[in-house]
């Protein structure tokens, strides 16, 4: 297979996507030389002099350098990325230095492993007598309880011979390593980090629950059907695998369709450029507030997760609250996208449909929503519009996104330069980061749930979980383009650039505390993607109002979470900049708890600043340059 284009390193002069129009005041690069072979009558000797003579005379032969024979950088990025498809994306670098950090100093700190030692004989001595009390039957005669969220060992049936010793023996190790991976002084905290979270996954992989022989419920149901549920099992695993190497969604999907029972809130496409579709929604009633609603969706997924099935639409739900609602719908970009950086996405995504939605209805600031990743994007152009004077926004809405990267998670355990130069040679010999790569991270944050669980419930116990729109709707990711994704990564996540007014926006950097609209922001209490007190964070970088919400759920259940919801909760302040700072715990021990959706209080705060309803404006404008093009929900959406 022929190697890819070299593409430079993240910061340096980059070709323009073919695709794309050249950028003001970026000159394209002249092609790469071409080396010409070298003349037979000219060849030069060893000292690099030409040498001529008639043909059959001995010269001497040309030096090779040996880089070449390897193909120099190209050659360790192509080795990087055949690696990483054997390894899940994890760099073994990055692992080797964390456990070398880790062992090194546990090696050298006696004192720990004398604790170690004694952790070890308390757990065996409790593991002892636990079972003697349980084989005599006394109650209470566990000698760990599983961690609070950890569902696999709930069934009484764990608790008699001989699942007990399975049991209590893996939560114990799980214990023990989890004291041996901590507290080890010396060690860095990220590589401490890195090394617990590595050991947890091991240990989950050989988890009693994970097996016929050692999990209760399966041997008795197995029992109960004569081994039905294996055979059924056995069939799902041959579907899955054929799903996969085809390319299909998982088992369910194809019952939900974009356009047929999913992103049908009636809407026109209005404008369409080579990255996004913008999308305006009919009114809904006969009068609307004057200013529009623009939504930014991450890029990470498709648009729809806020235009699900009817009754989980968010963006229906404020159109018949009397918005007039501009939805982004972003194209799934390809290899020939993979010069596309975060500048393009906004001047070409946020940029672009804020000029439309402008052009559409004159006259009116725009309420601008961004979600995850479009929210950061958002954040960032709201503060170079605000530097640069331009004062088109009437507020800022950001759902579940991040400003400030500082606490970003377990997510951070895949950010150090080890790592992230791995993941962009992956990058760099696909043109973009695949969508099987972005979900198997997502994946490992809830391995529990989202690998053992479904493995055991899928191929023991022989069932499927009925498809739902949202897992319909997860299934339908897309890919990330290489410059841009390496380039959000490094700036946001390792180097933290926006938080610390270093990012760059038309060759200057940009600061949140420029940003003077009202700023609403949601975090959602599970959030594994952005913990919710990242998300607070935006109340130390902007100096303008800020209403936080924190609701129940986590980072795509806790946004669709329309009225009438069962078992949601959301607590809700507003904070101005004179009044000190809260810190999140403070923050959440007194912020009144309100039950059921997040929705209204939103809406309404949308309505408080907004004008007196009036006409709904039309459906595009082509006389400024924005006919309607077709129906809601466009092509982008159905691309694969």
């Amino acid at each position: 297979m022929p190697a890819p284009p070299e593409s430079p390193r993240p910061g340096s002069p980059h070709p323009e996507s073919p695709r794309l129009v050249a950028k003001d005041g970026k000159a394209l690069p002249a092609p790469d030389t071409v080396v010409e072979p070298p003349d037979p009558d000219r060849l030069p000797d060893v000292a690099g002099h030409p040498v001529g003579g008639p043909a059959g005379e001995i010269m001497a032969p040309p030096t090779v350098p040996l880089a070449g024979l390897f193909g120099g950088e190209a050659f360790d990025r192509m080795l990087h990325a055949g690696l990483a498809r054997l390894t899940a994306g994890i760099s073994p670098a990055a692992l080797g230095l964390a456990f070398t950090d880790w062992w090194a100093h546990l090696a050298l700190a006696p004192g720990k492993q004398v604790q170690l030692a004694e952790a070890a004989w308390s757990a065996a001595l409790r593991l002892a007598v636990a079972l003697s009390r349980n084989a005599a039957g006394a109650e209470g005669s566990a000698a760990i309880s599983p961690a609070r969220g950890d569902k696999r060992f709930r069934d009484p049936a764990w608790n008699r011979l001989p699942y007990a010793i399975y049991c209590q023996s893996f939560l114990l190790a799980q214990d023990w390593w989890r004291q041996a991976a901590g507290g080890v002084p010396g060690v860095s905290q990220h590589h401490e980090a890195v090394v617990s979270f590595t050991l947890r996954q091991l240990l989950d992989v050989h988890a009693p629950s994970n097996y016929l022989a050692t999990n209760p419920l399966l041997a008795r149901e197995t029992l109960a059907q004569g081994g039905s549920n294996l055979y059924r099992g056995w069939l799902n695993a041959l579907e899955d695998w054929e799903r996969r190497v085809s390319g299909r969604g998982p088992a369910g999907t194809e019952a939900f369709k974009p356009g047929r029972n999913l992103a049908i809130t009636p809407g026109k496409v209005v404008y369409r450029n080579d990255l996004i579709e913008l999308i305006q929604y009919s009114p809904a009633t006969k009068e609307v507030r004057p200013e529009p609603v623009l939504i930014l969706p991450a890029w990470i997924m498709k648009y729809y997760i806020l235009d699900l099935s009817p009754q989980n639409s968010l963006i229906r739900y404020l159109v018949g609250a009397g918005h007039t609602v501009f939805a982004v719908s972003w194209r799934n970009p390809g290899a020939e996208d993979r010069d596309l950086d975060m500048e393009d996405y906004r001047r070409l995504g946020v940029m672009a449909a804020l000029d439309a939605v402008t052009a559409i209805v004159p006259d009116s600031r725009v309420h601008a929503v961004g979600y995850c990743l479009g929210g950061t994007l958002l954040a960032i152009a709201a503060a170079a519009m605000a530097r640069d004077g331009d004062d088109r926004l009437q507020s800022m809405t950001l759902l579940a996104a991040q400003t400030d990267f500082t606490e970003a998670g377990e997510l951070m355990l895949f950010i150090d330069e080890s790592q992230l130069t791995f993941l962009e040679d992956i990058m760099w010999s696909q043109g973009y980061l695949d969508t099987s790569q972005m979900a198997g991270a997502f994946q490992l944050l809830r391995s529990n749930d989202l690998i053992w669980s479904r493995m055991v419930h899928d191929y023991y116990f022989g069932q499927r979980r009925d498809q739902t729109d949202l897992m319909a709707w997860n299934a339908d990711a897309t890919r990330m383009p290489y410059r841009m994704h390496s380039q959000y990564l490094r700036r946001l996540f390792l180097n933290n650039d926006l938080a610390q007014n270093r990012y760059p926006v038309d060759g200057r950097p940009v600061t949140l505390g420029d940003i003077q609209v009202p700023v609403f922001a949601l975090g959602t209490a599970k959030d594994h993607v952005a913990p919710w007190r990242s998300v607070y964070k935006i109340v130390l970088l902007t100096d303008s109002e800020v209403t936080f919400l924190l609701t129940s759920g986590g980072h795509n259940a806790g946004i669709v979470t329309p009225p009438g919801h069962p078992r949601r909760i959301y607590q809700i302040t507003r904070m101005h900049n004179h009044e000190g700072y809260i810190d999140p715990e403070r923050w959440r021990a007194s912020a009144p708890v309100h039950k059921g959706s997040w929705w209204p209080a939103w809406q309404s705060w949308l309505a408080e600043r907004s004008g007196a309803p009036g006409p709904p404006p039309p459906m595009g404008r082509p006389e400024a340059g924005f006919p309607a093009l077709e129906d809601a929900p466009g092509l982008y959406v159905h691309e694969r």
